[in-house]
């Protein structure tokens, strides 16, 4: 049995905010409460000053495995999860071979049985991603696919997007949209703009997102079917999202915490570390995400975790590929970009990156109750640090270096400590 003592609980699925202690024993919360008997234990965290939340949901997340092994693992992905204070994560279908089999999908959901936290996995919705032949959507789920998501490229034809969406209702599962138009594309991962231009560089136009964020929210509407927008990134698909939900439609979207934070001047200043799809956008683009975030457009925080070799990243700018890690840097980069200057509430930060990430995939969300899994992550939120060595196998992010706050201390899933700093 381990304990935990004299904690701040943030439990996002009730609203509830107190100082409790918690006894755990086979997996679950056994008691909740103040002064409760820590005699049994064989282990106690101490958790006063500490925060004791839900565990962290990260619903879109490249661990590479199989096939390019090199960038990230599944073990090696999960390691960074659990850093950072994530206890279940969804894994993207761009693998090698791609997610669009029952085999390479039982690979994927066997490995993550081992990490010690919950690793899931959507199947692609068209075979091998070409965007031309639907997958066996109804065999992916009966193995265990949480959803379908051609992430990395988006998916053109219309009428083949409203098959799997129709698909995906029956099966009860979300589709996730990767949301940039490539005939609008002169050269990915960077904005086209100010920087681009100084760099001699085509870029990545807004128009690109927010043509096809908005045909995709219409067809959501008109299909009435449930539709994710992944890592949303320009103010004109913000509003997109926005007006579609107000019309009544089951879209839903992500921000990923490099939106929020950085704008397209990073990239004179970090090179290719500040390369990703979509791209760094402007200052009005950023706020604008955080907008959505303040107001539910926006309904979840997910990290696009996307590893690369330090070779790879070495590359020139027009020649490197697009990608950051961030499993270990989001919750920091929440509370520093969100919660401190006072656009969320700590509880609404752990909204967007528990309760509305598990409802996406339909997942139980007990919170901190007794009786529930004992799926948490303990940190704290005054904590000052500077992410130096990471989990991961790879190291491509901008934010190493950076001094940020509110740090992980403990991480536990099913009962166990799979990460303590």
């Amino acid at each position: 049995m381990t304990g935990i003592r004299g904690g701040r609980i943030l439990d996002p699925a009730t609203g509830t905010e107190k100082t409790a202690d918690l006894l755990i024993q086979d997996g679950k919360i056994a008691a909740m409460g103040q002064g409760l008997d820590f005699s049994g234990c064989e282990e106690i965290i101490e958790a006063e000053g500490l925060t004791v939340a839900p565990g962290l949901v990260d619903v879109h997340v490249h661990f590479r495995d199989p096939g390019l092994t090199y960038k990230e693992d599944i073990h090696t992905g999960a390691a960074a999860a659990a850093a950072g204070g994530f206890t279940t994560v969804v894994c993207m279908a761009n693998t090698r071979p791609v997610t669009d089999n029952p085999e390479t999908l039982r690979y994927v959901l066997e490995q993550g049985k081992d990490t010690g936290i919950h690793v899931l996995a959507c199947a692609s919705v068209t075979k091998g991603m070409q965007g031309k032949e639907l997958t066996d959507m109804q065999e992916l789920r009966r193995q265990g696919a949480a959803g379908f998501t051609d992430d990395g490229i988006p998916i053109l034809d219309r009428e083949l997007l409203r098959r799997a969406l129709l698909e995906a209702d029956a099966l009860q599962v979300p589709v996730s949209l990767h949301e940039e138009d490539p005939a609008l594309i002169a050269q990915n991962g960077i904005n086209r703009g100010r920087i681009s231009e100084k760099l001699g560089i085509g870029g990545s136009p807004a128009e690109a997102e927010i043509t096809m964020v908005e045909q995709d929210c219409r067809l959501a509407e008109e299909t009435g079917t449930a539709v994710n927008i992944q890592h949303i990134s320009t103010a004109g698909a913000v509003e997109a999202v926005r007006r579609s939900k107000a019309r009544g439609s089951r879209v839903t979207a992500e921000a990923a915490p490099h939106h929020f934070t950085l704008t397209e001047d990073a990239v004179p200043e970090y090179g290719t570390l500040a390369k990703m799809n979509p791209p760094l956008r402007t200052e009005a683009d950023r706020q604008a995400v955080i907008r959505g975030l303040q107001d539910g457009t926006i309904d979840m925080i997910a990290t696009d975790h996307a590893p690369h070799s330090v070779a790879e990243k070495a590359k020139p700018l027009t020649e490197a590929p697009s990608g950051i890690i961030g499993l270990e840097t989001a919750l920091a980069l929440g509370i520093t970009e969100l919660v401190k200057p006072g656009h969320l509430t700590l509880m609404e930060l752990m909204e967007k990156m528990s309760r509305n990430p598990a409802k996406l995939y339909h997942l139980p969300f007990p919170g901190v109750a007794a009786g529930a899994p004992a799926d948490l992550v303990i940190f704290d939120e005054n904590q000052e640090w500077v992410p130096e060595h990471f989990a991961s196998k790879a190291v491509n992010t901008p934010f190493k270096g950076r001094k940020l706050t509110g740090q992980v201390r403990y991480t536990i899933c099913g009962g166990k400590i799979v990460y303590q700093a």
